[in-house]
């Protein structure tokens, strides 16, 4: 496969994967921000510092206000990160390899694209917001069951679901960092309602909730849940499960070609460290730390695989 279309199939699926996890990582912000009464400001400005759009959006606005955050996010042309700002490139890099796509994949994508557009044809308002973060969930969810159900498990098969993997490990990282870096209750809170509560949200926005409470049952507290997302080898957003996958995407490629890539050892060398952590190493280490140094690697090894399959030629 051509470099550029192996390249267009990884970045389709990565913009798809952003325009959800920023659905998602907004839906657990907006969730958090009404568990608390103060400091509202400060949420909204955290949340866009961990979607790493801060500097962005004080140029356009200013100003921290919800409702400026939320069409930030979600529709604003001055962010190039945004929800529709993501479509539109999944959308734009779908055409440029539409010969490597079935044709229900492209449907699913053109289908996924129109229904966003007309929903963020307008600003949306706060009390309509889960419903409408629910929906570009859906609609990105159809675009990846399109592909599942018509695509060979060839090597286009592959660079998308890494495209996928790759951003998604991201993602899921920035989410939990919200709740635990950026809206972290005072030291007399944890523990507490308030906080189990900030948790659960945290496992709603990652699609975790019902499968964490048949794994734990009804104890929700910040070891189990970061545990869960991090390290459960089941759940399909945890961190250790997207490195596996991006770790048997890698592995069929090198059998399709014959050949490994330094970005196949990264992998590796990733996983097998995720693996031999445990949470009481994650939380000596520092939450924060760890996810910061994940994100860190995480961005690594995407850029290698970029240069090892030669996507810019």
């Amino acid at each position: 496969m051509l470099g550029k279309t192996a390249g267009g199939l990884f970045w389709m699926f990565r913009y798809l994967e952003r325009s959800e996890n920023t659905a998602r990582l907004l839906d657990a912000g907006f969730r958090l921000a009404i568990t608390r009464t103060t400091a509202a400001e400060s949420e909204w400005a955290s949340l866009i510092s961990t979607a790493a759009v801060r500097d962005a959006y004080l140029e356009r606005h200013g100003e921290i206000e919800a409702g400026r955050v939320i069409d930030f996010l979600l529709r604003d042309t001055a962010n190039s990160s945004s929800v529709m700002a993501m479509i539109e490139a999944a959308r734009s890099n779908a055409r440029l390899v539409r010969t490597a796509l079935t044709r229900e994949a492209w449907e699913a994508t053109n289908e996924c694209w129109m229904a966003i557009k007309n929903l963020l044809a307008r600003p949306v308002a706060a009390k309509i917001l889960p419903e409408a973060l629910a929906q570009i969930r859906q609609q990105t969810t159809l675009v990846r069951g399109a592909l599942h159900g018509s695509m060979l498990r060839n090597d286009g098969y592959n660079f998308a679901r890494l495209g996928t993997f790759v951003e998604r490990a991201d993602n899921t990282a920035r989410i939990l960092d919200v709740k635990y870096y950026v809206l972290l209750p005072a030291l007399s809170q944890v523990g507490s309602t308030l906080d189990n509560v900030q948790w659960e949200t945290i496992l709603r926005s990652v699609s975790g909730l019902r499968a964490y409470r048949w794994l734990y049952g009804g104890e929700v507290n910040a070891t189990g849940i970061t545990s869960f997302i991090v390290l459960d080898r089941q759940m399909p957003r945890s961190l250790v499960f997207c490195l596996a996958k991006i770790v048997d995407n890698l592995g069929h490629l090198a059998r399709d070609y014959g050949e490994r890539m330094p970005s196949h050892d990264l992998a590796e060398a990733r996983l097998d460290a995720l693996r031999q952590d445990s949470i009481e190493s994650v939380f000596d280490f520092g939450l924060h730390e760890y996810i910061d140094a994940f994100l860190r690697d995480v961005g690594a090894l995407g850029a290698q695989i970029e240069r090892d399959y030669r996507f810019n030629e």
